[in-house]
């Protein structure tokens, strides 16, 4: 599994979000949230910005490249 998805759903959990709630907060959709985590699909670039800025934590961070 890629960090990307451990780390999108670590944070969603820790959080106590459901998909359809993050996705609600973020104007997308929950099957969205659901298909990054089961690495159906990628999320583009503006949409691991602006994960990493409601999750308060770096793209960098998201995507594995830090811990």
């Amino acid at each position: 599994m890629s960090k990307l998805a451990i780390r999108l759903k670590e944070l969603r959990e820790e959080n106590e979000l459901s998909a359809r709630a993050l996705a609600k907060e973020l104007n997308l959709s929950d099957r969205a949230i659901q298909r990054w985590e089961k690495e159906e699909r990628i999320p583009n670039a503006d949409n691991i910005i602006l994960l990493a800025k409601y999750f308060n934590v770096s793209a960098d961070y998201l995507l594995g490249l830090e811990d």
